[in-house]
């Protein structure tokens, strides 16, 4: 059974799907793993590392891609200039593919999948589940995204982070807020404590105050009444216009004291919820620093501008996209670990199984034979585009 690694195409992506580690296990699991030429170069892996362990080195896309029973990628599929093709038409019909296709922002390229009956799998809705943790690409990545934006909010902020006593006189800690207290940003505060800052957070989801407080962040509370913030998969749910409100009350009053703020607020399949307003910005400190982490869904603040820093009314806001691929070597060896015990809960003594009625199998399958069997992207598909 071969099976492909290309390179990746998206323009700033540095990420390789699999390293030489897990590739080596592949192969000796009985696969025929080809790789594209120069696939891990932005992760610094030549292709003779790849060689060293069994896989095979393809001159180009349409080599990698030819007759691949099962292709591992990090992107979703994107137009090749060079092979003047889009990915999904250099896929042969009915083969597997593995990525983070994030289908609810795309439904064009699910329907191209189904349309070629590719079976798609989308890593980024493997459930949350003690089973797949080992799976969890979405948790191997916010954490790498988590710790480098306070790295860049670090980075763009006039002052220093840590409390320090010289002969100057003392200078106080940073004071940082952190919004959102998933991975991301349990990494955040994790790194800003680190760093010597004083560490504020916001969740609507009360069952997080622990892991909060346990990482040495105060807990900004909001009382939620019978309102449930997070849904069976333990992610962040929308929650009613009433509870926004408050909540951005009392995001208001944090955020004006705030040197730093790091926003990590995002809805599955939704439009990331504005928690930031320009009037807040207004009453920030001049030379404070927001990162945008939502930026690529619409942003948790009014003023964030995708893949740029601007700055407004004397605030740094920084919307920097895909994170995590600027840490390209650890980035890569996370994925690749995630994606070979995906791989290998479908493939199981040298045979593909598809297992529908596993709970994993069938959670992250968006595509199947020529059908979308995701019913939440199906129905996004059925009303032309994202909700």
């Amino acid at each position: 059974m071969k099976l492909a690694i290309p390179k990746e195409i998206l323009a700033g992506e540095r990420r390789v799907a699999a390293v030489p580690e897990t590739v080596d296990k592949m192969v000796k699991g009985g696969l025929e793993v080809w790789v594209e030429s120069e696939a891990g170069q932005a992760a610094f892996i030549p292709n003779s590392d790849y060689e060293k362990v069994g896989a095979k080195i393809a001159p180009d896309a349409a080599s990698v891609y030819a007759e691949a029973d099962i292709v591992l990628k990090l992107q979703r599929p994107l137009f090749n200039e060079q092979a003047g093709k889009q990915e999904i038409d250099l896929m042969k019909e009915g083969a597997i593919l593995v990525a983070l296709l994030q289908p609810m922002s795309y439904p064009d390229v699910v329907q191209k999948l189904a349309a070629r009956k590719i079976s798609a799998f989308s890593v980024d809705l493997i459930p949350r589940i003690t089973r797949a943790q080992r799976m969890d690409v979405l948790s191997s990545m916010s954490s790498i995204a988590g710790y480098k934006a306070v790295l860049l909010a670090a980075g763009a902020f006039g002052k220093l982070i840590p409390m320090m006593t010289t002969a100057a006189g003392t200078l106080p800690p940073a004071k940082c807020l952190i919004l959102g207290a998933g991975v991301a940003g349990l990494q955040a505060i994790a790194t800003a404590k680190r760093l010597g800052a004083t560490v504020e957070a916001f969740d609507t989801r009360p069952a997080v105050k622990e892991q909060v407080k346990s990482l040495g962040a105060e807990f900004v509370e909001l009382e939620l009444g019978h309102e449930q913030a997070e849904d069976a998969g333990g992610y962040a749910k929308e929650l009613s216009p009433e509870f926004y409100k408050k909540e951005k009350e009392l995001i208001h009053q944090h955020v004006k004291g705030a040197d730093i703020v790091i926003t990590t607020a995002l809805i599955p399949g939704k439009k990331a919820p504005v928690l930031i307003t320009t009037d807040m910005v207004k009453e920030m400190k001049k030379g404070s620093v927001i990162v945008d982490m939502a930026v690529e869904q619409g942003g948790n603040c009014e003023l964030s501008k995708v893949g740029q820093d601007v700055v407004e009314h004397g605030v740094t806001i920084i919307g920097a996209t895909n994170l995590p691929s600027t840490v390209p070597i650890h980035a890569s060896q996370m994925y690749s670990k995630n994606m070979h015990n995906f791989l290998f809960h479908l493939y199981v003594n040298k045979e593909l199984k598809l297992d529908l009625n596993d709970e994993i199998t069938k959670g992250a399958l968006v595509t199947h034979k020529g059908e979308i069997v995701n019913p939440k992207v199906k129905e996004i598909v059925m009303k032309g585009g994202t909700t």
